[in-house]
C-alpha cells in the first residue's frame, strides 16, 4: 500500500472514537489537540474520558456502537478489541463516505497515523506504511533528541516576523530571501543557546528597527 502523505484540517470537525480504553483515550487526546469536536461511544471509559465528558470537552455515550453514530461525522477511529465491531465500523463508514481508521488494522483504514514529533508548530511525521510501527517509534525517539524546544521558539518567532512584515504592506514574495538569510545565519542555534543578544543583532541586521526577540515573542520585563 502506498499512502498519500497529507496534513488534515479537522478544526471544528465532528469526529467519532469508538472505544474508551487507553488506545481510544490517546486517539481522543490527539483529535482534541488538533481542534476536533469529539464524540466517544463505548461501554467502558477511562477516568480521563469521564473527566473530559464531565467538563463538557467531549461527548461520551456509554453504550454499544450503532450505525447512526456515524451520521454527520467527518472521520471515525475504531479502538475496540472486538474484531467484529471493528469490521462493522469500517464497512459502515465506507458506505457513508466517512474517513475511517481502525487501530492496529491498516487493511481496514482509509488513513494510518504516523509516529509524530511535535515542537510547537513543527510537526515531523514518520511512517513505515504500516510495515513496522516499532521502527517508526524508534525513529520518533531519535528525532525527539535531535529536535528540541528551540524549534518551537524559532517557528513562533518566524510567524510573528511574517505577521509584522505583512502588516507593513510587504509583499509575501519579498520576504523569501530574508527568511532564507535567517536560516542560513543559524538563528536556531542562537535560540538554542539562549544568546538573545546575538538573536537581536541578527534580526536588526536583516529586518531593521522594531524586530526585537523579546517583543515579538511577547516577553515583557
Amino acid at each position: 500500500m502506498k499512502y498519500y502523505p497529507i496534513s488534515l484540517d479537522i478544526q471544528n470537525r465532528n469526529c467519532l472514537v469508538v472505544g474508551g480504553g487507553s488506545v481510544g483515550t490517546r486517539k481522543v487526546m490527539l483529535l482534541l489537540e488538533c481542534g476536533a469536536m469529539v464524540s466517544v461511544v463505548s461501554m467502558e471509559a477511562t477516568r480521563k474520558l469521564q473527566e473530559l465528558s464531565g467538563n463538557g470537552i467531549i461527548r461520551l455515550e456509554r453504550r454499544p456502537f450503532k450505525t447512526s453514530d456515524l451520521h454527520g461525522k467527518f472521520l471515525v477511529m475504531g479502538a475496540t478489541d472486538n474484531s467484529e465491531i471493528n469490521r462493522q465500523i469500517y464497512t459502515e463508514a465506507q458506505g457513508l463516505g466517512v474517513l475511517c481508521n481502525i487501530a492496529d488494522h491498516p487493511e481496514a483504514c482509509d488513513f494510518i497515523l504516523p509516529a509524530i514529533v511535535k515542537r510547537g508548530d513543527l510537526t515531523i511525521a514518520i511512517s513505515t506504511s504500516g510495515k513496522s510501527p516499532a521502527f517508526a517509534k524508534k525513529l520518533r525517539k531519535d528525532l525527539e533528541k535531535e529536535f528540541g524546544t528551540e524549534y518551537a521558539d524559532f517557528l513562533k518567532l518566524m510567524g510573528e516576523i511574517r505577521k509584522k512584515l505583512l502588516s507593513e504592506d510587504h509583499e509575501p514574495e519579498a520576504h523569501k530571501h530574508l527568511f532564507e538569510q535567517v536560516i542560513e545565519r543559524k538563528l536556531i542555534e542562537m535560540i538554542k543557546e539562549r544568546n538573545i543578544t546575538a538573536v537581536n543583532s541578527l534580526l536588526f541586521e536583516i529586518f531593521g528597527q522594531g524586530y526585537a526577540y523579546e517583543s515579538l515573542m511577547g516577553f515583557h520585563p
